[in-house]
């Protein structure tokens, strides 16, 4: 026999006017589920779906099988399995990011001391709560524990078998380990924290952990347990059973409509009924992609937005749209830009496991999204793109997104671009052949930097020149003149600038920015930004900010290493200097300020012929004060990771680089022979540098600490004097000269730094 109810469409005074469902559709749609009903994929059913102001709900088949047959009701508590992670665990994590309790961006041994070694200290809140942790899916069963503090225990104690950011592996222990986070930080147990917090204020009576015994009747029993007892309000997962029934990952019972309220909550930005859950910027963190952008499944913050668990998205709603899924047949998926949601309960393992709803997600997401409007899903603003099944993924610089977005703020502009070889897309397509080919951009002229348009000079002048491939003008700013004049800009209506800095204050490209943006300006015309991940990161900052005066080397008051992007810095100059320019930033995607170049997924090319590995670059900002005194490995294979000079000895200055215990960094005895730059042909002593500990080595301090062992050695022929050519700072220069440990000169730049970055907070992007 088969029970079926179904309500009919309601208005709910509170939401604004929207169209009415598609009936044919919604006859489709219940077909979809009472279909599935009959075969007993799930022997019942409840469905929710909603749309601005209406809502349509299905209740078919049966609640129960065993002992006797219950018809469904839509009242029926779900053991809701999963969506305990994105219900109860998640948003009790943001809530107490609200509080400065916790910070999604933190190891997580900060809140969980025993979480350390094996890995497990390289593993942040975000990586639990994305799924990216590297922990593997759940805690063994075998051999047999129980109780709460051992399932806690047992997690801790977990081992991750891949780096964080590596790949994206669903784990229960993840929220297991979450959990603890929350019951330790917000002074309250896991399900105590979440009925104060989430469920009261809400008026999810009908939602709780450890449902009492006068539920019973109204719940969906899921299967016997080892010992032949049919579990009816006593949770499913096994784990979350052997806790005692409360954890992180499962554990909350439910119905549809709390599950309605929750979710009306959170496409309301975090608000219902004039109570207010949470700030809308948490929200918005909530529903973006927080995975690394190298990782190809989109995940937010608890939230599936595109992975294989996305099945209830079905083929219509767009990607951004975000929900979860649960192992006893239960799922959520919620869509932000046109304010609906659809909700399926299900009890598929009863009588015993056996039913399947894996690809009935699907067709219900699909159906669901049939009954609304087909405008809701017209031009949807902020949705994003399917991923293809051959893409490889990776940070979108600014010209991946201006590709992307059809160019659309150049259209119709006459252009000149500034770039050279690293001017690429994650493609390998030039950006010179990406804006001569794009229909509606007119490009008029190139401009080329230090090292010219392919990055192959390593002179003091370059010349003018012609593009072969385009036949456009090639106008050198690395040579008689540093900026673009009055007569090249007259036939332009925009400049767009596309170079891949280093990082590092001296490496000259972000004169050439700041040069052209004073031109642009001056000229009347706009300046586009294609910004560009910083390869040595965003959030180290390192060294003095102050020079004895500006130069092409120093250009602005920022610390040797910045941790800002090109667009950032032509975002400070612009309002630091008054430049007053038509400037837009053209923002990368998935780039985070703790990235560096080789965990973005995109191809290295040389900024300039001696800038030939990240390994170099991490280094430059330290190793390349010291390149007008001493050689720094300019014509040999590792430029940068190697340095000396032929006075030196290189057994006895590689010991005395190691005894200053400098964090990070190790050194080895070499011999070397340039064939370029300073000591050419010459033999020389010296020492290969080796970074072992990449967020630990500080390289100005590295370079200046070598400074200092080269002045007390080799007093007579090291000519400390060139080193300011860089450094530009004559008390450091003199602080050196003195003999001062390279920790108390290490020191005397901090209240520069500081400074600045009060500064930097103002223009990051990111």
């Amino acid at each position: 026999m088969r029970f079926l109810l179904l309500t009919a469409v309601l208005l709910l005074p509170s939401f604004s006017q929207a169209q009415t469902f598609n009936a044919q559709a919604l006859q489709a749609l219940n077909e979809v589920v009472t279909r599935a009903v009959e075969k007993k994929k799930p022997a019942g059913a409840v469905l929710w779906l909603e749309h601005g102001v209406e809502k349509h709900t299905l209740v078919s088949g049966t609640r129960a099988l065993e002992p006797t047959t219950e018809a469904m009701t839509s009242d029926t508590v779900f053991d809701a399995a999963s969506l305990t992670k994105v219900v109860v665990t998640a948003p009790a994590i943001l809530l107490l990011s609200e509080q400065s309790k916790v910070d999604i961006d933190a190891p997580v041994h900060r809140y969980l001391p025993e979480f350390t070694g094996h890995g497990r200290d390289l593993i942040f809140v975000r990586h639990l709560l994305t799924h990216t942790s590297g922990l593997k899916p759940g805690i063994p069963q075998d051999p047999a524990w129980t109780g709460y503090e051992e399932g806690i225990r047992r997690a801790l104690e977990a081992v991750p078998d891949a780096a964080p950011d590596t790949f994206f592996r669903y784990s229960d222990i993840n929220f297991i380990l979450l959990g603890e986070i929350v019951k330790r930080t917000g002074g309250d147990s896991l399900d105590s924290f979440a009925q104060k917090n989430l469920f009261q204020p809400l008026g999810m009576s009908s939602t709780r952990y450890l449902p009492p015994v006068e539920w019973q009747p109204r719940i969906a029993p899921t299967e016997k347990d080892a010992n032949g007892v049919m579990l009816r309000g006593v949770v499913h997962d096994p784990t979350a059973r052997r806790m005692g029934g409360v954890a992180g990952h499962a554990g909350l019972f439910t119905c549809a409509e709390d599950l309605a309220k929750f979710a009306r909550m959170i496409l309301r930005g975090g608000e219902l009924d004039g109570v207010r859950i949470f700030k809308t910027e948490t929200l918005e963190r909530m529903k973006r992609v927080e995975t690394a952008a190298t990782i190809y499944e989109r995940r937010g913050l608890g939230w599936d937005i595109e992975s294989p668990y996305s099945r209830p998205r079905g083929e219509i709603f767009p990607v951004g749209s975000f929900g979860h899924t649960g192992f006893t047949g239960t799922s959520l998926w919620m869509d932000p830009y046109s304010k609906s949601f659809v909700i399926f309960l299900s009890s598929r393992l009863h009588p015993q496991e056996g039913g399947s709803v894996r690809d009935l997600y699907e067709e219900i997401g699909t159906a669901a999204a049939k009954c609304i409007p087909e405008s809701a899903f017209q031009e949807v603003t902020g949705a994003l793109p399917k991923r293809g099944e051959k893409e490889v993924p990776t940070v979108l610089n600014g010209i991946d997104v201006l590709k992307r977005n059809g160019f659309a703020p150049l259209n119709g502009l006459r252009v000149g671009l500034i770039t050279n070889q690293t001017g690429i897309d994650a493609g390998r397509s030039a950006t010179i052949d990406l804006l001569y080919n794009a229909p509606k951009v007119k490009l008029r002229a190139l401009f080329s930097p230090e090292h010219g348009i392919r990055g192959a000079e390593d002179k003091d002048m370059i010349q003018d020149s012609g593009d072969r491939k385009t036949g456009r003008p090639i106008h050198s700013l690395y040579g008689e003149r540093r900026a673009p004049t009055e007569e090249q800009l007259a036939d332009l209506d925009a400049l767009v600038f596309d170079i891949q800095d280093i990082g590092c204050r001296f490496y000259t490209y972000i004169s050439t920015l700041r040069l052209c943006m004073e031109a642009a300006a001056k000229a009347g015309k706009k300046i586009f930004v294609l910004d560009r991940v910083n390869p040595i990161g965003g959030v180290a900052m390192e060294g003095p900010a102050l020079v004895d005066k500006e130069a092409f080397t120093a250009t602005h008051a920022i610390p040797i290493r910045h941790g800002m992007t090109v667009g950032e810095l032509a975002m400070m100059m612009n309002a630091e200097r008054g430049i007053q320019a038509g400037l837009q930033v053209i923002r990368m995607e998935g780039w985070r300020r703790d990235l560096l170049f080789d965990q973005t997924g995109l191809p290295w090319i040389n900024p300039s012929p001696n800038m030939r590995s990240l390994e170099a670059a991490l280094l430059y900002p330290g190793i390349g004060l010291l390149e007008f005194s001493i050689s720094v490995g300019r014509g040999t294979d590792t430029p940068f990771e190697i340095l000396g000079a032929p006075y030196v000895n290189d057994l006895a200055l590689s010991h005395e680089l190691n005894k200053l215990g400098l964090t990070g960094i190790r050194f080895m005895p070499v011999r070397f022979t340039p064939t370029a730059s300073i000591f050419k042909d010459q033999a020389c002593g010296g020492v290969h540098i080796q970074i072992t500990d990449r967020a630990a080595m500080k390289p100005v301090q590295v370079g200046i600490a070598i400074a200092t062992v080269f002045q007390r050695l080799y007093p007579k022929q090291f000519d400390l004097e060139k080193v300011n050519t860089l450094l530009n700072h004559t008390p450091l220069l003199k602080a050196v000269r003195e003999g001062r440990n390279w920790r108390e000169i290490s020191g005397m730049w901090t209240g520069e730094t500081t400074d600045f970055e009060s500064r930097r907070a103002a223009v990051l992007l990111y």
